[in-house]
């Protein structure tokens, strides 16, 4: 299917459009946001915020698909998403661009995001075995029993910036291969990566009207949240926003999944690797400026030796890490998304400073030399951290590491359980009883043991715990399959097997 973008702008900044029915349509709210190139610092689009109408409208389209699409085989399906995967493979490249010009994250970072993404659709592809229900024989004589997975209708998702193509690829080809059409609401700043994966989904063969991406703010979102047609939805981003989905979504009767904040705590043993950890950490918290909710930007040095050790073996890495545009081969650090979040970011390292952290680089005046305007910060580290300071406690979602010095693994136990948010965590050692202490006790959802950012695999499932997540289930994963479907019990008795006269008390079986 040829699918026309929209035309380039006469003042030379491109709009983007809606994805609706199969096509890139305009949108009719009149309101508009910048989208930035975050490497240099200027407006390099303009995107149309949906309104309530262009929403309903989306609504609408999807409401209409899902009687044709939910009666197609689940094999059928699985055979569209097949195809969808290799056209996610065939245009990683451009998807890849289109997310680090938008984004600032380097081009490999946005691969390999992609690729994460990928396996999703990989996992949803085998949903003729993950909808098989259950069947008992002869549960009494001559009644058998069986249970169906059906899906449930219109589902909605709501996508942080941070990741614009794989965040989606959590929740749209679980719920496609259920039989469930899917409206994508991404976010407003990077939203161009979005827009193709709805894209590919019909070059895929999937039909119009099935995956639908609409592009927008509070308003969109509240469109979604408060239309009965749209029975469940799927949030990732901030806690505040999340419990506000949480919030509004369930009171309407909605499924929800929300997933909010997260401060990700390392737990740094005595006897671990410091050399492999400090490469571990440089990548964990560093990596796409730290805008990532599994971003590891807590460590809990377990004695004062550890930590004076680990601090020299990531000031010496630091002054290393190659911090350059987006789009640029050599560099392993880009810009953050928007001049906005750079101040809120800076911000944040002066409250460390000013509340008596010890500031050990500071990333606040980095300077490219090609993109002088551009929206950096370099690389920043602070130790001797209290738990009562704000770079501790609150989310920055930037490229700062602070260092929290713990006297024994039982308080650094305690320092992680004590934090408001369970997201990730991981512990560095070659301690294999500390390890699995550590992974049982702690009150956090993903935990990796040597592994610095440990997002579970497609066929697990992604949640965390306490205010990092509201709702049951986690997304993708057999969780996914259960979110996106309602579970019918079937109890059958042929006519040979009824007993003659009415019962008037509670059915038995015998």
């Amino acid at each position: 299917m040829s699918i026309t973008a929209p035309a380039p702008s006469t003042t030379g900044i491109r709009t983007i459009e809606h994805f609706i029915d199969g096509a890139y349509v305009a949108g009719s709210s009149g309101r508009f946001g910048d989208v930035y190139d975050p490497s240099a610092g200027t407006v390099a689009a303009r995107v149309e915020l949906a309104g309530h109408a262009d929403v309903e409208r989306a609504i609408a389209s999807s409401a209409h698909a899902f009687v044709a699409w939910s009666k197609r085989s689940a094999l059928s399906r699985a055979r569209i998403l097949v195809r969808y995967r290799e056209l996610l493979d065939a245009n990683a490249d451009r998807i890849a661009r289109a997310v680090s010009s938008e984004h600032g994250k380097v081009i490999a970072d946005a691969r390999a995001s992609l690729a994460r993404g990928i396996e999703v659709v990989e996992f949803a592809t085998g949903i003729p075995h993950l909808l098989k229900g259950d069947f008992s024989s002869g549960v009494a004589t001559g009644v058998d029993m069986h249970s169906l997975r059906q899906p449930i209708g219109v589902v909605a998702g709501i996508t942080p910036f941070n990741f614009p193509e794989m965040v989606p690829l959590w929740m749209l080809p679980v719920a496609l291969a259920c039989g469930n059409t899917f409206i994508l609401k991404p976010s407003e700043k990077d939203p161009s990566g979005s827009l193709l994966l709805a894209e590919l989904f019909v070059e895929a063969g999937g039909p119009p009207g099935v995956f639908n991406c609409v592009v927008g703010d509070k308003e969109a979102v509240d469109t979604l949240l408060h239309d009965p047609r749209v029975v469940a939805l799927s949030f990732v981003g901030s806690t505040p926003i999340a419990k506000y989905v949480y919030a509004t979504a369930s009171a309407n009767g909605k499924r929800v999944q929300s997933m909010g904040g997260a401060k990700n705590h390392a737990v740094v043993m005595p006897d671990a690797d410091l050399d492999a950890t400090a490469d571990a950490l440089m990548g964990a918290a560093y990596g796409s400026a730290g805008e990532r909710c599994m971003a590891l930007s807590v460590v809990v040095a377990v004695g004062d030796a550890t930590a004076d050790a680990l601090v020299t073996r990531l000031q010496t890495r630091i002054a290393k890490l190659v911090v350059g545009g987006s789009l640029e081969k050599e560099s392993e650090m880009g810009p953050l998304v928007t001049g906005e979040h750079k101040a809120k970011v800076t911000g944040y390292i002066d409250s460390g400073v000013a509340e008596g952290a010890t500031l050990v680089v500071d990333g606040r005046n980095a300077t490219v030399t090609n993109h002088p305007d551009g929206f950096f910060v370099g690389a920043t580290l602070f130790d001797h951290v209290t738990t009562s300071m704000k770079i501790y406690e609150e989310e920055i979602f930037g490229p700062v590491l602070v260092i929290v010095r713990a006297p024994s693994f039982d308080e650094a136990i305690a320092i992680v359980d004590g934090h408001e948010f369970g997201n990730g965590t991981a512990i560095f050692t070659r301690d294999g009883d500390a390890a699995r202490e550590y992974a049982t006790r702690i009150n956090v959802g993903m935990v990796g043991v040597n592994v610095p950012i440990p997002v579970p695999m497609a066929f697990y499932g992604f949640g965390g715990f306490k205010n990092s997540a509201f709702g049951d289930l986690n997304q993708y994963g057999e969780d996914g399959v259960r979110f996106y479907t309602k579970t019918k019990t079937v109890t059958t008795r042929w006519p040979g097997g009824i007993r003659a006269g009415a019962e008037f008390a509670m059915p038995t079986l015998k």
